[in-house]
């Protein structure tokens, strides 16, 4: 398993376009991939799982990734959050 966590730097916390981003970048891989944040779980996979985590600017969050090619697939996710949220 791999994992890492992020604070998220977008004023508007995960939204809707940028957690799309992430979202389609997780379906990409087929292990299991995770997002936790203060304490609750949902599948980074599901558009509307890791909408109802309403996470907020400054908030941190862990990313979880396990499965085949869960080293390629942190990387990927991990730069998707850099780069948009």
């Amino acid at each position: 398993m791999k994992q890492f966590s992020y604070v998220i730097q977008d004023k508007e916390g995960i939204h809707a376009r940028p957690a799309g981003l992430v979202v389609a970048e997780a379906k990409k891989f087929a292990g299991t991939v995770t997002i936790e944040n203060k304490g609750k779980t949902a599948d980074l996979k599901r558009i509307i799982a890791v909408m109802a985590l309403c996470v907020k600017s400054g908030e941190e969050v862990i990313v979880r990734v396990d499965g085949a090619g869960e080293e390629a697939a942190a990387a990927a996710i991990e730069k998707v959050f850099r780069d948009n949220l």
